[in-house]
């Protein structure tokens, strides 16, 4: 086995069985299938089937059948086969594994190894392996996580303290320059919080300047999860935090106070400008609460003001259609063509298709795909496909996704694997002749 084809496969979906598949197979009684496949280097299969035979108590053959992609030194493999080892109970081995890929110094193993620790009863050992590393963000994230189960809170915010350099300011949230005076603040607010020291936490954290990583933002869950009312409500009120906004209305939803919940939000007639973020929260709300008129009329005011947003239209577009009323949204769609001189791109033709299948059937809605100008390309296969399959009628999809190119080759083999048809989804996936069946 070759680590680059490995992961260059892995990473693309590309000449091989993806996950998703490798399962859908085994779901249909082809473990036979995945076997094959996981002895000829598809790691999606040797990792499906490893688990698989752990949950028969055969972990040896498990072990065995990872044992060679293991052996490349390919990260996603060690990962793989630590994670089955140790739910296998055989920590030891787990630990090894992934210790020999620390020593030969692969940048993630570090943190893998030290948690793996952690986890298994050696947390001291384990921090006193992160300390020399502790100025690149994610060794520190580790530290911390594994400071609180070896009781080390302390030393671990000291080191953080002694770290924090005013002159480094990063311009993302990936910077691996160093730590960063955000990291370390949030770092040290993780810290302060589970000391139950909340109120230095809240002023640790008011100091970052980026607010939100990954669409969360870390004071606005400490309030909420401290039930931080009022200290929430003016922290919504700041321009740009809407993590914090949802985070409040969240906290009154689940405290049954859903009037004000829904308040924060503003006006639910549609008349407020919003970010199509807050409104589509705000549209969720209301329709969890049986207020399904409020919530279209919520999206329908946003897509006015920004016209042509495919995610706008496709939330505006669901919404009609869990009220049972598809022609609203077709006539939504009808004005904003007019208003484009009668032009529509093939995405705005995609939100319109589920709808005309809800108000005259799929066949019309199939119809109507093909007349438009891109209603030949492999995107629009995709979609007419997808059509079809929804209603049952899978062989018509796959002749459908049979007339175009390799790119919509995950589609075509999910649909060949339902029939029955596995050799041939095999065939589109590995990309080898098409077999025909006799």
């Amino acid at each position: 086995m070759d680590v680059n084809d490995l992961d260059f496969r892995a990473r693309t979906r590309s000449g091989c069985v993806p996950p998703e598949l490798a399962s859908r197979l085994l779901e249909r009684g082809r473990a036979d299938v995945v076997e094959a496949q996981a002895g000829r280097g598809q790691w999606f299969c040797a990792l499906a089937w490893a688990g698989a035979l752990g949950d028969r108590g055969r972990e040896g053959d498990a072990w065995e059948l990872l044992a060679p992609y293991v052996a490349t030194g390919w990260w996603t493999a060690v990962v793989g086969a630590a994670g089955l080892l140790e739910g296998w109970g055989r920590v030891d081995e787990a630990i090894d594994i992934t210790r020999k890929r620390m020593e030969a110094g692969h940048p993630m193993a570090l943190d893998a190894y030290t948690r793996l620790l952690a986890r298994h009863g050696r947390a001291g050992e384990a921090f006193d392996l992160l300390v020399p590393h502790v100025d690149d963000w994610v060794v520190a994230t580790a530290l911390v996580d594994v400071a609180h189960v070896a009781g080390r809170d302390e030393e671990a915010a000291a080191l953080l303290a002694g770290l924090m350099r005013p002159d480094h300011r990063c311009d993302g949230p990936w910077c691996r320059r160093g730590l960063d005076p955000d990291t370390a603040l949030s770092l040290l607010a993780t810290i302060g919080e589970r000391q139950g020291r909340i109120d230095e936490a809240v002023t640790l954290l008011h100091r970052r300047q980026i607010v939100s990583v990954n669409g969360r933002d870390q004071l606005a869950d400490l309030l909420a999860r401290h039930g931080r009312v009022e200290d929430l409500r003016a922290y919504a009120a700041r321009d740009g935090h809407e993590e914090a906004v949802r985070q409040l209305a969240e906290l009154l939803e689940k405290g049954g106070d859903v009037d004000r919940a829904i308040a924060v939000y503003g006006p639910t007639d549609g008349s407020a400008a919003r970010d199509p973020n807050v409104a589509y929260d705000l549209a969720q709300l209301l329709t969890r609460h049986g207020r399904g008129e409020e919530a279209i009329a919520v999206m329908r005011a946003v897509a006015d003001a920004h016209p042509g947003d495919d995610w706008i239209l496709h939330a505006l577009s669901e919404l009609c259609l869990g009220r049972g009323r598809p022609a609203e949204g077709l006539a939504h769609l009808d004005a904003l063509r007019v208003r484009c001189g009668g032009e529509e791109e093939w995405e705005l033709c995609r939100v319109r298709l589920p709808l005309i299948a809800a108000c005259g059937g799929v066949d019309e809605a199939v119809e109507r795909a093909r007349a438009h100008p891109e209603g030949d390309t492999w995107y629009a296969a995709e979609d007419i496909a997808r059509l079809l399959a929804g209603v049952g009628r899978t062989e018509e999809a796959v002749t459908v996704l049979q007339g175009h190119d390799r790119r919509i080759g995950h589609d075509l083999a999910h649909h060949l694997v339902d029939l029955g048809r596995v050799e041939e989804a095999l065939d589109v996936l590995l990309h080898t002749s098409p077999r025909h069946r006799s």
